[in-house]
């Protein structure tokens, strides 16, 4: 038939080297799930079998709710209250300071910058424990207890999230053209009305991207809660509730992968209300 083309070697190719990745990629999650509804035994001796029960599943997630070790709904809880309210100031507080970075030309602005830019590779081990020494004196000097409270995390979070956050702000906001802003002044607005009811509502699509990759580190983090909450602790995120699952001698791997598999849950569902807003940040990055 006319207008039919034969496909091309390469794009066949292509799509099978495609379809293995996928499949690669799709087999951590698909093993969790199967194994999420085994017996601890069967996910040992048998990891790759399917369960002889799938009912397993609702047995561990009853398990796992209703444990007085674990604590799994306050840690939820926790998890949700940690990530929310860090997610709104790490976005509000790096694009006000992308903003004035970029519209302040100055040698001080530049040096600010690039110190966010450097903070980036600066390894995570290096300042933990300073980080803690740090909290301390702070709770010394001011009577506001920083570890193992909700300040003391979400203002970690805050400090470790911004310089990222911050770049990419940085770089959405340069391609604003300034005559919105000096259109805006003319008319007689604020600065702070400037950016909150004109930059803000542009930085949507960006502010949507830095959402999703802070939001997914910060539910996931173990370390850093480990750090300043640590365990037994009435703030403790599920990572740190998980984990009670593994002792010394002992691994619940049943209750293990089904709780990683109840914290993959809210995840997913978020990325998926937000994916469409990462398709259009790159999509107005690219035309901009």
């Amino acid at each position: 038939m006319k207008g039919i083309h034969p496909r091309r070697p390469g794009s066949i190719v292509a799509e099978i080297v495609t379809a293995v990745l996928f499949l690669l990629f799709l087999f951590p999650f698909l093993l969790v799930f199967i194994n999420s509804a085994k017996t601890s035994f069967e996910v040992t001796q048998y990891p790759l079998a399917l369960p002889s029960r799938w009912g397993n599943i609702i047995d561990n997630i009853v398990k796992i709710w209703t444990s007085e070790s674990v604590r799994y709904p306050s840690s939820l809880l926790s998890s949700v209250i940690i990530t929310v309210i860090s997610l709104v100031l790490i976005n509000l507080f790096s694009a006000m300071a992308g903003w004035a970075l970029v519209r302040t030309k100055t040698k001080t602005s530049s040096v600010i910058f690039f110190i966010f830019v450097a903070s980036m590779v600066i390894p995570f081990q290096i300042v933990m424990f300073p980080l803690l020494s740090w909290f301390r004196t702070v709770t010394m000097a001011t009577g506001v207890r920083l570890l193992r409270t909700y300040q003391g995390i979400i203002l970690s979070y805050i400090g470790f999230g911004a310089p990222l956050s911050i770049f990419m702000f940085h770089g959405f906001i340069k391609s604003v053209p300034l005559e919105l802003e000096e259109a805006a002044t003319i008319d007689g607005c604020h600065r702070h009305q400037i950016f909150f009811k004109i930059i803000f509502p542009i930085l949507k699509p960006i502010q949507a991207t830095v959402l999703v990759l802070n939001g997914i580190w910060i539910w996931n983090d173990y370390l850093l809660p480990l750090l300043v909450l640590g365990k037994g602790n009435d703030v403790m995120t599920i990572p740190l509730a998980v984990s009670n699952f593994a002792g010394a001698f002992v691994k619940q791997w049943d209750l293990i992968l089904t709780a990683i598999l109840m914290a993959m849950v809210p995840v997913i569902i978020f990325f998926l209300f937000a994916q469409k807003y990462i398709v259009k940040g790159m999509v107005a990055g690219a035309i901009k």
